[in-house]
Formats: C-alpha cells, sequence, structure tokens
C-alpha cells in the first residue's frame, strides 16, 4: 500500500497523524481528511477539525501575502524586476542613530508570518524572519544617519538620509522604490510614498524588519558599552528608567542633543520651534494624496 494513500495513513496512531499533519504540516493526501471525519473515534474527528483549521489558517495566510504584493505585482506586471521596499527605525529613541533599511524581492516571493515589525512582537520571530529575508533577497542593504547628523539635519531629514544611503547600498540600481510615507531625496530611481506602506507592501515590510532588527542588534552592543541606561531593553526609547539615567547619569555621545529630554539634562534650552532645514539637500514633497506621497 502506498504511503501517499489515506488508507495506510489510517492504520497509523493518530498521535503520528498530529506530528505529521498538524505539526508538521506537511501536506494531506486527498481522502485522508474525510476518513477522518467518517472515523467513529472522537480523537480521529478532533483531529480532522484541526487539520482543517490549519488548512484555513493557511488559505488566509496566502490571502494576506498575496495582498502585500498588489503593489510590487502592478510594477512586475510592467517589466520593473527589481522593485525596491523602504523603511526606517528608531526616529523617536533618545539616543543611537536612525537605522533604514531596503530590499529588493523576487518575483512572487513568499514568507509566512512577514508583516510590518511593529506588527511582529517577538523578537525570535523577527530575527527568524530577517534571517529568511537576507536568504531571499535579490538585494538587500541598511543604511544609517549618526547622531550628529540627526542633531544637524533634525530627525526628519536623518531618517531620509539613511533611507536614501540604504537605496544606494543595494549594489544595484531598482527600477522601482516604494517608500513608508515619504519619498526619498535624490533617489537613484522613480519612487512612490505608500502611507502605511509597511502594511501594505510586502518590500516595504521586509525593509521594516531589516531596519528593525539591526537596529535592535545595533542598540544591545552600546549597551555593553555604556551599561546603566537600559539600551538593550528599551532600545533607547524615552521610557521613564531612560529619563531617570539622563538625569542620574548623565549625557552619553550616543544620545540626540536636539531631543528635548537630552538638553534639559544638559541644561540647555529648549530647542527653536523650527527645525533645521536642509533646502538644497531635501526639496520640499508634494503633500500626501490618497495614501499616495
Amino acid at each position: 500500500m502506498s504511503t501517499d494513500s489515506w488508507e495506510h495513513w489510517l492504520q497509523c496512531a493518530l498521535g503520528e497523524l498530529t506530528e505529521r499533519f498538524v505539526t508538521q504540516a506537511h501536506p494531506v493526501p486527498a481522502g485522508l481528511l474525510e476518513a477522518l471525519e467518517a472515523d467513529p473515534r472522537r480523537g480521529a474527528q478532533q483531529l480532522a477539525r484541526r487539520i482543517r483549521a490549519r488548512q484555513e489558517r493557511n488559505r488566509s495566510e496566502g490571502q494576506r501575502l498575496r495582498h502585500l504584493l498588489r503593489f510590487e505585482t502592478e510594477l512586475w506586471a510592467q517589466g520593473m524586476t527589481h522593485v525596491a521596499g523602504v523603511d526606517e527605525a528608531g526616529m523617536a529613541p533618545l539616543a543611537g542613530p536612525v537605522v533604514a533599511a531596503a530590499a529588493v524581492l523576487p518575483q512572487g516571493f513568499r514568507l509566512k508570518g512577514l508583516d510590518d515589525s511593529k506588527k511582529v512582537l517577538d523578537a525570535r520571530k523577527r530575527e527568524e524572519l530577517a534571517v529568511a529575508i537576507k536568504q531571499g533577497a535579490v538585494a538587500w542593504a541598511v543604511g544609517r544617519a549618526e547622531v550628529e547628523e540627526i542633531d544637524r539635519l533634525n530627525i526628519y531629514h536623518a531618517g531620509l538620509l539613511a533611507m536614501r544611503r540604504a537605496v544606494e547600498g543595494l549594489g544595484l540600481t531598482p527600477d522601482y522604490v516604494l517608500v513608508d510615507a515619504r519619498k526619498i531625496p535624490e533617489c537613484p530611481a522613480p519612487q512612490r510614498g505608500i502611507i502605511k506602506g509597511d502594511s501594505l507592501s510586502m518590500s516595504i515590510a521586509a525593509a521594516s524588519i531589516l531596519a528593525k532588527t539591526t537596529r535592535d542588534a545595533l542598540m544591545a552592543e552600546l549597551d555593553a558599552t555604556y551599561p546603566g541606561y537600559g539600551l538593550a531593553e528599551h532600545k533607547g526609547y524615552p521610557t521613564a528608567r531612560h529619563v531617570q539615567a539622563l538625569r542620574e547619569k548623565g549625557v552619553l555621545p550616543i544620545h540626540r542633543r536636539s531631543f528635548g529630554p537630552v538638553r534639559e539634562a544638559l541644561g540647555l534650552a529648549a530647542p527653536e520651534s523650527s527645525p533645521p532645514v536642509q533646502a538644497e539637500l531635501f526639496p520640499a514633497e508634494p503633500s500626501a494624496k490618497k495614501g499616495i506621497l
């Protein structure tokens, strides 16, 4: 009897079937699910329900991933092979650089669980996704803007600079660039800014994961260099613990001196209401319309 036949598997212990078709998620032979549902054993019927639930989750995830590729699919259909997604991490923290990433995914790319990094709450899962993205991407790169650049340009423009560096680091010129919520000055390719793009575009979501995991790893390294500030735990965000450490331990070279809590710890006056503008580097962009920049 073939091991691919449902009759063969129906003779196996239910624990073995559960391990193979639920835990390991192997394809279910034709007829097996119906046979389990007709089996008078309660355990067999429970197993059938678990398998059907898994199949439904897989279908839903497949639909989600196809929807997440709609911007890329449209561009691929126009002959644009290399579509880069770009996003950043670290705009709000008081310490450390802002980090951006760019990712060019192959056509038809699928990665179960890939989503905006803010929705992937488990750090280990984010790391696993980052490894898979790096292995599967046509090209990927990260760019950063240092604390001194953040203080000189302001955080918004420094984020754009990090994004441009990420695109320039790809090793290829993309045919098109999809960016989360903004447009990149002096971008080497046509681009489209998408409001909430990290939740709407798989390429941007991939870049979001790469930027987040890269910056998190950097902050863990800085935590070892500057203990006592909790940088590995809260990544430099202005938590109560971080603000208290600023007051008690002082300001570090990695702190952003243009940010209010840091200036307060230094005893400096609040910065001017108008941030520095680098018009020659960052020309004004048109306002957002219908989620597209």
